[in-house]
């Protein structure tokens, strides 16, 4: 058996039959260039010879099973008269967005006039819808203003709580998810 640690190769060389055995992904501890790879490595530079064993790693290391193609999910199959498969198209359903409903607390400082104003400002109420909504607010402790997505509702809220800070008055607007 030939050995190469006293071998008179030059790295150049050995460097070219590590990499030729890596590139054909030959499995390394059968390979026949399996010794000289292992001397090889020591006499490289650090950063050769982390990258090398690093590939060696890699190479050597089982093949992950492979998982068999998911495939998509299709619409159901039919054969023409022709025998031409034709696949029919399914409506795709979608979910619709998940509703908020903007609540206004009751409290016993803000005015019931300016509470009609802002229902009517920002939720685009007339005036007997809002004293409708501002009256339940007034005996049940909260009313609903609107029910919105949660974007929108996010936004009527910002509002309501910015106009009420402006005026003063620590009206209290939340949102919450519909049921």
């Amino acid at each position: 058996m030939v050995s190469y640690r006293n071998s008179s190769f030059p790295v150049r060389f050995r460097r070219m039959v590590l990499q030729n055995c890596l590139q054909e992904q030959v499995k390394i501890a059968q390979s026949p260039c399996f010794s000289m790879i292992s001397l090889t490595l020591g006499r490289l530079k650090y950063s050769e010879r982390f990258r090398m064993a690093r590939t060696m790693r890699l190479a050597t290391s089982p093949p992950a099973p492979k998982k068999p193609p998911e495939r998509p999910k299709t619409q159901p199959v039919r054969e023409d008269d022709d025998g031409v498969v034709v696949l029919e198209r399914r409506p795709q359903k979608t979910k619709p967005p998940q509703m908020y409903q903007v609540v206004l607390l009751n409290d016993d400082y803000t005015p019931m006039e300016f509470v009609v104003q802002v229902i009517q400002e920002f939720f685009g109420k007339d005036r007997e819808t809002a004293t409708q909504i501002m009256l339940k607010i007034h005996l049940d402790g909260k009313g609903v203003c609107g029910v919105f997505s949660r974007d929108v509702a996010a936004t009527k809220v910002d509002q309501v709580t910015e106009a009420a800070k402006q005026y003063g008055h620590p009206l209290q607007c939340v949102s919450e998810p519909l049921n």
